[in-house]
């Protein structure tokens, strides 16, 4: 069982391929359970992903379902070799609600992120300061030892893209640029990060301008994450008051894929976004001098 006794993220991701692939086979639930000599019960669980199975069960079940494609099968394998390993966010899961946890383990999974922001800078891309400034000061009162456990993670998430373990596409607001939520030295001290994160092949920021007009409130923010070579989306997680909500529904999925690529076409090119935040960051300084 994954850890905890709650579907990881992994196993829950294995056990919905395993799903469709079985469905695509025309074959039952008790029918998968007599390929492995296992019960119905025990199927359900794998499929829900609160029970992981094992790398010789995943084969034989693909062996039965026609999945001959070698990717396919490892990725598969490797989930199931690797669903109950804990992540090194597992050391902070006492601060931290279980919805968030599947976010970062989607992350730390993840070839392909992307991520729209309307109203404040993403997470991936946030200073220490910028991180303290709206943990500290966001809707709950936070004790300042769990503050600070917080941006610490928040800083550790940053290591993805830092060390180029994934493509990360980020899309702001232009308000989210010119309305700070911080301090102006903060904010000033933001924008010079952001430049730089933006020069880094794996990333690409990009401003939605005030002059796309209403799209801006087409959608709330949201992630999407891709775990093959291919930037298919697989996943989409969304904050909300409550924590992290988690879609992996194909409808859900194919909506939040055309709302970004609807996004991105309409924002600035990375060029233009970067010459629009040096331009915002030029007028912050001389307002400071």
């Amino acid at each position: 069982m994954p850890a905890g006794g709650r579907p990881t993220v992994r196993s829950r991701r294995l056990g919905t391929a395993l799903r469709q692939y079985r469905q695509s086979a025309k074959l039952d639930q008790p029918q998968a359970a007599e390929i492995i000599a296992s019960s119905q019960a025990r199927i359900s669980r794998i499929e829900s992903g609160h029970a992981t199975p094992r790398v010789i069960e995943v084969r034989l079940l693909l062996d039965a379902y026609g999945v001959r494609d070698a990717e396919v099968r490892f990725k598969l394998e490797d989930l199931a070799k690797h669903s109950k390993n804990r992540g090194w966010w597992l050391e902070h899961a006492e601060h931290l609600r279980p919805e968030y946890v599947d976010h970062i383990a989607l992350e730390d999974d993840a070839t392909y992120i992307r991520e729209w922001q309307p109203v404040m800078v993403p997470g991936l891309l946030q200073t220490r300061a910028y991180a303290e400034t709206v943990v500290a000061d966001g809707p709950h009162y936070l004790e300042p030892e769990r503050v600070a456990e917080l941006v610490k993670v928040r800083l550790a998430r940053q290591a993805k893209i830092e060390e180029g373990g994934a493509s990360y596409t980020a899309i702001l607001w232009e308000a989210a640029l010119t309305h700070p939520l911080v301090s102006p030295a903060i904010h000033r001290e933001q924008l010079a990060a952001i430049l730089e994160v933006g020069k880094r092949k794996n990333v690409t920021v990009q401003v939605l301008p005030f002059s796309a007009g209403i799209l801006a409130g087409y959608s709330s923010a949201f992630y999407s994450f891709s775990f093959d070579d291919e930037p298919t989306v697989e996943a989409v997680a969304m904050d909300n008051l409550r924590g992290t909500s988690v879609l992996e529904g194909a409808e859900d999925l194919a909506a939040y894929a055309n709302a970004f690529d609807l996004l991105r076409s309409s924002a600035l090119a990375p060029e233009g976004s970067a010459k629009l935040i040096r331009g915002i960051l030029r007028s912050l300084k001389e307002d400071a001098s």
